[in-house]
């Protein structure tokens, strides 16, 4: 197990943090990834002490602090616009922020760049058209007509994960929870320093990412998943801001480029089985989707990679490294996917009410427990 050749699938957040990892712990790594542009749309992502401790353990954090903008607290807002709580977040690592907004093109890069300075191979707008484990290794066939064996094969290829079909029959789908999110970023006003959040049946939420840049988030019910199209997204965005309090209506008369309007439709997903099978095995948003209330799904993918990492190093069959990888993020990973999901109902009326400020506090808790 010291010699593994491995391959990851998706050259996202959780697949380079996985190759960093396994690079740190000797293993050969190749990754692919579909793109043949390695991009990611332009707003945001918030990150909270936990993805602090794991940058740090991976020894990214002073690129990745210094690529975002680090806070401590959390202010929560009624929908009338009176801040009701200020929630402190736990440091993790002395010296450091307890959580960083950072632009995902601006992580994207501190990732990348690591993984390629670490040794990891990629290979862009490349996927695997054929996944056989043959026991002792895995054979691929590549988009590209290339083949190859792998000790090991990790799918982290996203919410609609092509890996997943080859790991579990029948393959679970990602279920819609009948909201959606829009995000745009802004100039950053000097009192947005930290995490501002709305409540309500519209959530909002302003985000510091640079010392000149934030974004904000809306979350919206959006009966029967419809699809906007891209002409006229600015408006429709506006409209849903329709009675926000005066910060945040300012907000949205900025409102006014379509193709600077990114908007997801939030789906969940959790395998209760096994993670694995054979030798290949699943991480991140291929495993555990979740909706972003909590701002934990980039986290539990960095976890996911270093746990997988860690856990490979230790064992000597993949089939026990596996089993120990899921054991170790199994509850974790579930607590955040259903207290994510919980908060989403109950803005939706399909369940009841969560208070933010109180689930915030809790997942600051839970997260800050080592991994």
């Amino acid at each position: 197990m010291q010699q593994l050749n491995i391959l990851v699938i998706g050259g996202g957040i959780g697949g380079l943090t996985a190759a960093i990892a396994l690079r740190r712990a000797g293993f050969s790594v190749d990754i692919i990834e579909k793109d043949p542009d390695w991009s990611v749309y332009g707003v945001g992502i918030i990150q909270q002490s936990n993805v602090i401790r794991a940058m740090a353990d991976l020894g990214l954090i002073e690129d990745y602090i210094g690529a975002g903008f680090g806070f401590d607290h959390v202010e929560v807002f009624l929908p009338t616009g009176a801040r009701v709580a200020t929630v402190p977040s736990p440091r993790l690592v002395e010296g450091y922020p307890a959580n960083v907004g950072i632009a995902r093109p601006a992580l994207h890069k501190v990732l990348g760049d690591r993984a390629l300075m670490a040794g990891a191979a990629i290979r862009l707008g490349v996927v695997a058209t054929g996944l056989r484990d043959e026991g002792t290794n895995v054979h691929v066939r590549f988009s590209d007509g290339s083949e190859g064996r792998y000790d090991i094969v990790i799918g982290a290829d996203g919410l609609y994960s092509q890996v997943r079909e080859s790991v579990i029959e029948p393959a679970p789908r990602p279920a819609f929870v009948g909201q959606s999110v829009w995000r745009y970023n802004f100039a950053r006003p000097d009192d947005v320093v930290a995490l501002c959040a709305y409540d309500g049946a519209v959530g909002v939420g302003l985000v510091p990412l640079s010392e000149r840049m934030m974004y904000m988030y809306v979350t919206t019910p959006e009966p029967g998943n419809p699809r906007y199209p891209r002409a006229g997204l600015a408006a429709a965005m506006r409209s849903k801001l329709a009675g926000q309090p005066p910060r945040i209506a300012a907000l949205a008369e900025q409102i006014i480029d379509d193709a600077a309007v990114v908007y997801k439709p939030l789906e969940w997903m959790l395998v209760e089985g096994d993670w694995h099978k054979g030798r290949i095995v699943l991480l991140g948003d291929a495993i555990h989707a979740t909706t972003p209330h909590l701002g934990q799904g980039a986290g539990m993918a960095i976890e996911d990679g270093i746990v997988l990492a860690e856990e490979l190093a230790r064992h000597a069959t993949p089939e026990a490294a596996f089993a120990a990888y899921r054991a170790r993020r199994f509850d974790r990973c579930k607590y955040i996917v259903e207290a994510s999901k919980a908060i989403s109902f109950g803005q939706t009326g399909q369940g009841p009410r969560v208070d933010q400020a109180r689930a915030t506090h809790e997942m600051f808790a839970v997260s800050a427990l080592a991994i």
